[in-house]
């Protein structure tokens, strides 16, 4: 199975988070606040949303930075997504 966003919406799969301390420690992601980095797994077809022509900015496989409390999480096999709008995601990271 795989999820088809509508309209301006964006599935997103959060990146997990692993920070080393100074002194070598591993700090697993679960025991810390989860960043608001995702990867773009799905984009919708934009088009007319809401009275207004809405294009969409971003593209699969790029990473974003999303508003903290935005979108809708699924579970679908054994995987967490996060659908937003276009508008919740704040910035494209570029490396």
């Amino acid at each position: 199975m795989r999820l088809v966003p509508l309209g301006d919406r964006v599935v997103l799969k959060q990146l997990v988070a692993e920070e080393t301390t100074k002194s070598g420690i591993v700090i697993p992601g679960q025991s810390k606040e989860k960043p608001q980095q995702a990867e773009v797994v799905a984009v919708g077809p934009g088009g007319t949303v809401d009275g207004k022509e809405v294009t969409m900015n971003v593209t699969v496989g790029q990473q974003v930075i999303y508003s903290k409390y935005s979108g809708t999480t699924v579970e679908l096999d054994d995987e967490e997504y996060i659908v937003v709008k276009q508008d919740d995601i704040l910035a494209i990271v570029e490396k």
